[in-house]
């Protein structure tokens, strides 16, 4: 998948798809926040940042100051593509991210979200 037009993508314009699909099922931006990071190891601050920046999707996550270990756990379907059998490990990323923003908007409880 090596350029694939979503890793040029600016992660600005996917952010803001990503607080939607979990407010529209009553969750906050303040989850999806804690998700990101989470996974990403980005702070509120560090997050806000790439955001405003306009970074595109490949350089938020090579940026990334430390992917989380337990990201591996993360396993399921997303858009009919099981996640841990994405060889690319930035679609891979990717995947991982969206499929824990579908998690959250399907009212999974957070710890299990951000598998404690």
């Amino acid at each position: 998948m090596a350029g694939h037009p979503i890793f040029t993508m600016s992660f600005a314009k996917v952010y803001p798809l990503l607080v939607q699909k979990a407010e529209r099922k009553g969750r906050t931006q303040a989850e999806v926040n804690e998700i990101i990071c989470w996974l990403t190891g980005y702070d509120a601050e560090g997050l806000k940042n790439q955001v405003e920046k306009e970074v595109d999707i490949s350089t938020f996550y090579t940026e990334a100051p430390c992917m989380n270990p337990n990201r591996d756990l993360i396993k399921g379907v997303v858009c009919g593509i099981r996640v841990e059998n994405v060889e690319d490990p930035l679609m891979k990323k990717i995947r991982q991210l969206d499929k824990l923003v579908d998690e959250l908007a399907k009212g999974k409880e957070m710890e299990k979200i951000l598998r404690k």
